[in-house]
């Protein structure tokens, strides 16, 4: 019975994550603004509690920030910000990369590294007006969730998803601008080349060279914030980009 209790609490605590994440990183509360636990829990059909447990996790992330008067408010980023976040994800990814390639990966994991790779480059070589970029933002988080984890080392797992939950830090922030914008589709074509390039290396055991372009690999998340920062008619089709300043 205990368990079960745990379990269905851990659950409803997941679902106050994830959907104050969502309003956050969506635009629908502003920096600043305060929480309330009440306003919260109404609005995503959850009692105060799981909440409550959300707010502090959130804090844990980076995303919320306590205040003084007591409960918490969505944090504001700087471009500064995000981009250490971007670097230290490359850090960590390389790390991943360069461990699973010296460790070595069996087999079967290989296996599915490589079909992850072989379905993004699916994808990615359909024309423009064809790519689903839905199945590629799918895939393409699957291939950095499984890169996360490929050396055995639950502590790097941890880290790279930690640093991952950051506004804009992910491997597939931005991807949404890329149907339309040359530039984001020339940073797609060559984000797909590293990933065969990170699984070849992996698989070659040529550690420092899977670190060296992991890590490259993140620096494009980078290239896309500048790009986006410097165009301001981009910023209002990204909704949580109100949470970053220059």
């Amino acid at each position: 019975m205990g368990t079960g209790r745990d379990g269905g609490t851990a659950s409803q605590t997941l679902k106050a994550v994830l959907g104050i994440r969502d309003l956050v990183f969506s635009g629908e509360i502003a920096p600043g603004e305060r929480l309330s636990e009440v306003a919260v829990a109404e609005r995503l059909g959850l009692s105060r509690t799981p909440v409550r447990s959300a707010f502090t996790r959130l804090e844990r992330e980076g995303i919320l920030a306590p205040i003084r008067s007591g409960g918490y408010a969505v944090r504001a980023f700087s471009a500064a910000d995000v981009a250490d976040a971007i670097e230290l994800r490359g850090v960590l990814e390389g790390t991943a990369a360069r461990l699973a390639a010296e460790r070595g990966v069996a087999p079967a994991r290989m296996a599915g590294l490589k079909a992850l790779v072989a379905d993004l480059d699916d994808i990615v070589s359909k024309p423009l007006a064809e790519m689903d970029f839905q199945a590629y933002i799918e895939r393409n988080a699957a291939f950095h969730g499984m890169l996360a984890g490929l050396a055995g080392s639950e502590v790097v797992r941890r880290e790279v998803e930690q640093v991952t939950m950051l506004p804009f830090s992910g491997p597939s922030a931005f991807i949404e601008l890329q149907a339309d914008i040359p530039e984001f589709r020339a940073s797609l074509v060559i984000g797909q080349a590293q990933h065969r390039a990170i699984a070849e290396a992996i698989e070659l055991r040529e550690g420092l060279r899977a670190e060296a372009v992991a890590r490259e690999h993140a620096r494009l998340a980078h290239q896309n914030l500048d790009f986006v920062m410097r165009n301001k008619d981009l910023i209002s089709r990204v909704p949580g980009l109100s949470l970053v300043s220059e």
